[in-house]
Parts: C-alpha cells; sequence; structure tokens
C-alpha cells in the first residue's frame, strides 16, 4: 500500500488531496459549521476538530467496508 504523503507532509498522490478536501467541506456542511475557503480563524478549536474526528471517522468506515 502506498503512502499518502511523505515527510513534508505533502500529498505523494494528487488525488487524495482533493478527495480530502472535498470531504472536508461536505462534513462541515453536514455539521452546520461555517468553513470556507482561505481563513478560517473565526471558528472554535472544538468545531475544528468535530470536522477533523469526522473525516477520520469516515475513513475508517470507509476503509472497513471494503
Amino acid at each position: 500500500m502506498a503512502k499518502s504523503s511523505d515527510k513534508s507532509g505533502r500529498a505523494m498522490i494528487p488525488e487524495a488531496k482533493a478527495y480530502l478536501n472535498n470531504m472536508k467541506y461536505e462534513i462541515a456542511k453536514e455539521q452546520g459549521i461555517d468553513l470556507k475557503e482561505g481563513y478560517n480563524g473565526d471558528l472554535t478549536a472544538k468545531q475544528n476538530g468535530t470536522v477533523g474526528g469526522y473525516m477520520v471517522k469516515r475513513m475508517i468506515e470507509q476503509y472497513q467496508k471494503k
């Protein structure tokens, strides 16, 4: 299985970055969080953590379905 990023944090699979970015906005919308392109410093740590947590949860669910 190929790694999705190198030590610098850059995506080694270009499609992965776009997929995760789309997932982030989709989850934020589902949770009622106003995530926008660019600066989001007005969001709380809890809001950002919610988006990240649901992203991990969704990725685990997708992996388990395979």
